[in-house]
């Protein structure tokens, strides 16, 4: 039997559920933060390479929103799934590294009125204009030319799947922005998508001649 107890005590701490690691890494278990790390970091990294729009940002981000895990893992009460509660901390790193670089993001207090141009409609209902068979790679490249503001709100909402009252939670503004910043974000994205389809074609034209 006591031959058998190291094996089996690395066994479960190789295999530990995530419950489990929780707790230890609570404790200041390297292994148990270890395994979090393993199986979150993908979806971190997802979501900040989304957000970013650029891969080596992304990766330090990913590295800084684990980093902030490991300092307030303690303060995780349970109160929500764990991967809810760090994929909201991981949103909140983003933001904030959006927030100090000086790009020229668009304000999200901005309002639409004096937009003859926009179409009157009710912000937030479904956009079917986006809907259908879309190059996926051409969608994410124009998600991608965004500018940081729109990107930030339709990333949230149409990728990630948060509701604008969560949105306004986290960015920081109305429920009515984070709506009319939606709305602006697809007509944007409409654009660019309208744009790379005639740049396409007229490339094929000239391939053709």
């Amino acid at each position: 039997m006591t031959d058998r107890e190291p094996q089996a005590r690395q066994q479960s701490g190789s295999e530990l559920s995530e419950a489990e690691a929780i707790e230890k890494a609570k404790e200041g278990s390297q292994e148990a933060f270890q395994a979090l790390y393993d199986r979150h970091k993908r979806r971190v990294y997802s979501l900040c390479l989304r957000m970013t729009a650029n891969t080596a940002e992304a990766e330090d981000l990913t590295q800084e929103a684990f980093l902030q895990l490991y300092r307030k893992i303690a303060t995780f009460r349970g109160e929500s799934a764990f991967s809810t509660w760090l994929h909201r901390l991981s949103v909140n790193v983003v933001l904030m590294h959006l927030r100090k670089k000086s790009l020229p993001a668009v304000s999200l207090e901005e309002t639409t009125q004096g937009e003859d141009d926009a179409p009157r409609k009710d912000f937030g209902a479904e956009d079917l204009a986006l809907a259908g068979s879309i190059d996926r790679m051409q969608l994410q490249r124009a998600v991608n030319d965004l500018p940081p503001g729109y990107r930030t709100i339709f990333v949230l909402h149409d990728v990630e799947g948060y509701e604008h009252n969560e949105i306004a939670e986290i960015v920081g503004c109305s429920i009515g922005n984070s709506k009319s910043q939606l709305h602006k974000a697809r007509m944007k994205l409409r654009d660019l998508l309208k744009m790379n389809r005639a740049e396409n074609a007229e490339d094929s034209e000239k391939q053709e001649r």
